[in-house]
């Protein structure tokens, strides 16, 4: 498996990793998928501060995360929002963990103190959610800071959402 930094041409198979969350899941509360170009300009964008890693498999991407600003004023500039996905046949085999580990150490070398994880939420879980992500992060080293109730509708349901947290440097 291998790490490395987004190109601009791996847009047509990183939006073919994100499309069934947005079309089957309410991982992600869009309700449309983005144009190919709208997802070349989100690579662009983040990339310009953040790291946006892709993991490949025997030349195949398989899954990505990046990082994006938590808040655009200038105070928040150690906390970034992190986002990950794993090709939908590919979950639960270490992807997701590789692409973390290698963004929480691309982050830390950039100064960033806090990876902060906003997470679609339900309980009971139903077909559009789990709780994966949560559990996911909390193996991680994520605690829970925040909840917000029925803060987002889809597929005729209120979701809630989480924010996890995980310190990964010292606040001086």
């Amino acid at each position: 498996m291998e790490i490395r930094l987004a190109k601009t041409d791996d847009a047509e198979a990183l939006l073919a990793i994100y499309t069934p969350y947005v079309e089957k899941t309410a991982i992600t509360f869009e309700y449309d998928v983005p144009s190919i170009d709208e997802f070349r300009n989100r690579i662009i964008a983040v990339s310009a501060k953040y790291p946006w890693l892709v993991a490949v498999d025997n030349g195949n991407i398989v899954g990505y995360a990046y990082a994006s600003a938590f808040k655009e004023r200038a105070a928040y500039q150690w906390s970034v929002e992190t986002s990950i996905y794993v090709d939908k046949d590919r979950k639960r085999s270490g992807i997701g963990r590789l692409l973390h580990d290698a963004l929480e150490e691309a982050l830390k070398r950039q100064g960033v103190l806090n990876m902060n994880a906003c997470i679609a939420y339900c309980e009971p879980e139903d077909e559009f959610l789990t709780l994966d992500s949560v559990r996911f992060h909390e193996r991680l080293g994520y605690s829970l800071v925040a909840h917000f109730h029925k803060c987002g509708k889809k597929f005729d349901r209120w979701y809630d959402m989480v924010w996890m947290e995980k310190l990964i440097g010292e606040h001086k």
